[in-house]
């Protein structure tokens, strides 16, 4: 059982200016939801950052509101956090798989995002997982939501110098790689 074994986890990041991250959380089931954001919480509070938190009706609105947070405000990442446990229907699939690609989509254009919302089997897994003292889902979302910012922190700044560069950028960089240039 996964619940036994252990598991490497990264040095939790380390940051010059401080991070802030909105955590948008689905509280469909309320206790759960509430242990994942604790979790969460205390995780960005360790790595010295600040978080708001929004809910949305369920796990599908989840990247939709992270989207909306992306273009109308100045976060540095994002925590998804919610719980789907398997009915008697396919919904379950859908939510599950619509909610997981949307926010790997966001993650892939750029978006910092620690994707911690459960998918379980029944609610016995979810109460495990959320647990702060147990698996501590929602540290972990936030967890990898930082490592994420503190990557685009480290390479975000970098310019191998491909692509189109104003004619004003280009003049600078060949005056820099050539050293001074005499008339």
């Amino acid at each position: 059982m996964a619940g036994h074994e252990t598991h490497y986890t990264l040095p939790r990041p380390e940051f010059d200016k401080p991070v802030k991250l909105l955590i948008v959380v689905a509280p469909y089931y309320k206790d759960i939801a509430d242990n994942l954001v604790a979790g969460a919480q205390a995780e960005i509070e360790a790595a010295g950052g600040t978080c708001e938190m929004i809910e949305v009706p369920g796990a599908l609105e989840v990247p939709t509101a992270i989207a909306i947070a992306d273009r109308s405000s100045n976060f540095d990442g994002y925590v998804a956090l919610g719980c789907v446990i398997r009915g008697e229907t396919t919904h379950y699939d859908t939510v599950c798989n619509d909610s997981s690609r949307a926010i790997q989509l966001m993650g892939l254009q750029g978006l910092c995002i620690g994707n911690g919302i459960l998918t379980v089997e029944n609610r016995k897994q979810a109460e495990v997982r959320a647990d702060v003292n147990d698996q501590n889902k929602g540290g972990g979302a936030a967890a990898a939501a930082l490592h994420l910012i503190a990557l685009t922190r480290k390479w975000g700044a970098q310019s191998k110098g491909v692509g189109f560069k104003a004619p004003s950028e280009a003049i600078k960089l060949a005056d820099s790689d050539n050293g001074p240039t005499t008339a």
